[in-house]
């Protein structure tokens, strides 16, 4: 009998997570159009916190970086949107942000706590600001168009990258590089008196991270026809993430899914019914959750399981 209880907990699991990718699947051939544009941008959300936490969950640094990459990606699809097709744009935008990465990386890793964060920001608003120079003062116009994708589209595309992103979560989290970056975050000291290269390691993981974001944004441009460096790198791709994480906690892969999902949805509500009061309202509602919800989301689901198995245990 404990048997069988124990192969149930284990299935149920795997099943309603076939059951979700089933129905994510099918959405666009039975709702309107309008809530399969806001999935995308769930899913958008979604992609940047997971890619987020596969780096700074583990090893406890809080990067700010991920505007540049999310913006590399956009005008990757900018230019190259015209000429190529869209699967080797999006891979495109993915890589470049990947190098990005890589060379940021081995500017900044050595870096710690709150230099690492400042460093990071500035670095996506250097990008910002570049970029917007060159083209008011080099190529005399500000922005570019981008060829349009069918919303439909845009939203497989989305979904093949979340699934991706999850996927190489939990393969990270279930291997030694997960164990290291893990130790990492616990003390860096001893990872690296016990042999790890922890530069090499941090580098690796945060460019790792930054090319779903790159692909993110290389398929989100084709949604808003026009962008600038404003919208391509704007602040809140670097602040939400952490927000979002924060909100549904890193503790399981879930928790930045879970986060992301209810953040991105309750913006939507909040800028629909509240547009001028909206940045106020999400403030408030992210302090109480912070003050009365320190571990996120996830703590709340573990401590409904704790309290339901006590109640059976007593019930027994």
């Amino acid at each position: 009998m404990d048997r069988v209880r124990v192969s149930f907990k284990k299935h149920v699991p795997l099943g309603l997570l076939f059951v979700t990718f089933v129905l994510l699947a099918t959405i666009p051939f039975y709702v309107q159009p309008y809530l399969v544009i806001l999935l995308t941008t769930i899913f958008m959300y979604i992609i940047i916190t997971v890619s987020w936490a596969i780096f700074s969950g583990p090893t406890r640094y809080i990067s700010l970086a991920s505007a540049a990459f999310f913006g590399v990606g956009v005008y990757a699809s900018a230019i190259l949107g015209k000429t190529l097709p869209l699967p080797i744009v999006i891979a495109f935008g993915g890589l470049v942000s990947f190098i990005l990465a890589l060379f940021i990386g081995l500017l900044t890793l050595r870096l710690r706590g709150m230099y690492f964060i400042i460093f990071t920001f500035g670095v996506s608003e250097l990008i910002r600001h570049s970029l917007l120079w060159w083209e008011a003062n080099i190529t005399g116009t500000v922005g570019r168009w981008v060829v349009v994708v069918d919303h439909t589209t845009v939203y497989y595309v989305m979904l093949i990258i979340f699934v991706m992103a999850l996927l190489i979560t939990y393969l990270i989290r279930r291997s030694r590089l997960g164990l290291a970056l893990r130790s990492i975050g616990e003390y860096e000291e001893s990872a690296a008196h016990i042999g790890i290269n922890v530069t090499a390691l941090k580098t690796i993981t945060f460019a790792i991270s930054a090319f779903f974001m790159g692909a993110a944004g290389a398929i989100m441009a084709t949604r808003w026809t026009y962008i600038d460096p404003h919208i391509a790198f704007s602040p809140l791709f670097s602040f939400m993430p952490v927000l979002m994480a924060i909100f549904g906690g890193t503790g399981q892969i879930y928790g930045p899914v879970l986060g992301a999902a209810v953040l991105a949805y309750l913006e939507e509500i909040l800028t629909t019914k509240f547009p001028y009061y909206y940045m106020l309202l999400f403030g408030i509602i992210l302090i109480v959750v912070i003050l009365f919800l320190p571990h996120g989301l996830v703590g709340l689901v573990q401590r409904w399981r704790k309290g339901g198995s006590k109640r059976q245990n007593a019930n027994a």
